[in-house]
């Protein structure tokens, strides 16, 4: 079974969100992160592609949080993206495999010629 967020806290000054599940991991993403890889379909897009390469999300930050029932919550970004649902199994797949993926993202952007800023 996937863990489930027990405490979830934005720190919109140093633009990050802090997820603790209740088998006491704890995670700091980023909100460039969590935009980079939302899982909206306009990012990840439809099949088994790799999805849409945002770039330019340095500075983005998440303007608001909403309960989605008791399965995901959805992020508001200032840039006015807000589609993406994140459920539980999403965000700790995303908190688990941050390194991994944050790594192929930055692989992705220097190959696309992009930048974060």
């Amino acid at each position: 079974m996937v863990p489930t967020p027990s405490e979830i806290k934005l720190l919109q000054k140093t633009r990050i969100l802090e997820i603790l599940f209740d088998n006491e991991e704890k995670f700091c993403l980023s909100c460039e992160y969590l935009r980079v890889f939302s899982p909206s379909a306009e990012v990840k897009g439809h099949g088994h592609s790799e999805g849409k390469l945002v770039s330019g999300k340095k500075n983005v930050n998440i303007i608001k949080i909403e309960s989605v029932g008791h399965y995901a919550i959805r992020l508001f970004f200032d840039d006015n993206h807000q589609s993406g649902i994140y459920s539980w199994e999403t965000l700790y797949k995303l908190s688990k495999h941050h390194d991994e993926y944050w790594k192929r993202y930055l692989q992705r952007l220097e190959s696309a010629g992009a930048s974060r800023g």
